[in-house]
């Protein structure tokens, strides 16, 4: 009895064994009965039939990278070029990704690489270089469509190497050290003209300031000038109005009669120091009617009150 017992217990937790299954988070289990697609297991506790039901598949629900293998490509402009990538997928129906497809992880593998070589052979060599981007968002659009049907929803793809061969990067590198040193003698040239721009343009301004300085000290020259000419003016008009005014004081006449008859002698005496020869009046009477001429004519140049 002990041993029926006994055998009954171990058949009894096989059984509770075989019934209760855990499903850990961000995880889902297909489950077969006699054979047959029953139920997918949600994360949590689950129940089972004892051997009627098994576990046939476990998948993973969560972002899945899957490195790509690296290949050869051709270009359109018949260039080699050997090209490596990594994909991003996750499984979003497990009954499809059990049943869709025999292996839906090479299935996308092949397809990701048979799409890459389709979009690089429409490409020249440098357009693979600059359109990345473009190749990558052709792969994952190509992979969805055709991943519906295996259950699988392909995140992105991104193109880890392009490495073409070694002649053609021989020739890119000296094709970019060219575009390099040309660009180098283009600034140099640029920069000696624009060198020379400023020159100019420095001699110009200069050669304009220091004409308009020129033309400001003629300017302030000439109003110096007529401002002095102004000033002498104004001092000598004063001068003769008060030799004018002192003239109509009594005694005022005979004394301007004496100071001309004073200049006339020393005009004479000038002559007698610088020539040999003295020159005298004939008539002494002539200096008195010199007098009397040089009295008019200033008698006739002072204003009357």
């Amino acid at each position: 009895m002990e041993i029926v017992a006994i055998v009954f217990f171990v058949i009894a937790i096989i059984f509770i064994a075989r019934s209760i299954k855990v499903v850990p988070q961000q995880s889902a289990w297909v489950v077969e009965r006699l054979g047959k697609y029953h139920a997918t297991l949600v994360p949590g506790l689950n129940f089972l039939v004892p051997f009627v039901d098994r576990l046939a598949y476990r998948h993973s629900l969560k972002e899945i990278p899957l490195d790509v293998p690296s290949q050869v490509c051709i270009t359109k402009d018949n260039t080699q070029l050997t090209v490596d990538g990594i994909l991003y997928f996750q499984v979003t129906d497990p009954m499809r990704a059990s049943y869709g497809a025999s292996n839906y992880i090479l299935a996308i593998t092949q397809l990701a690489q048979t799409t890459l070589r389709s979009v690089i052979g429409k490409m020249e060599l440098d357009k693979t270089f600059e359109e990345r981007n473009a190749i990558n968002a052709a792969v994952v659009h190509a992979l969805d469509e055709a991943a519906l049907n295996w259950g699988v929803k392909v995140l992105r793809y991104e193109i880890k190497d392009l490495t073409p061969p070694a002649a053609i990067l021989h020739a890119m590198q000296a094709q970019i050290t060219a575009e390099r040193e040309k660009r180098a003698l283009i600034a140099a040239s640029e920069g000696r003209r624009q060198e020379q721009i400023n020159i100019a343009t420095g001699e110009r301004e200069a050669f304009i300031a220091r004409s308009e300085g020129e033309k400001q000290a003629e300017i302030n020259n000439a109003l110096g000038e007529a401002a002095a000419i102004t000033a002498v003016a104004e001092a000598t008009a004063g001068a003769i109005r008060q030799i004018a005014a002192a003239i109509r004081e009594p005694g005022g006449e005979q004394a301007v009669q004496l100071k001309v008859a004073e200049r006339a002698v020393d005009a004479y005496s000038q002559l007698a120091q610088k020539n040999n020869t003295m020159i005298v009046p004939g008539n002494m009477s002539e200096v008195s009617a010199l007098i009397g001429t040089a009295m008019t004519l200033f008698n006739k140049g002072v204003p009357t009150k």
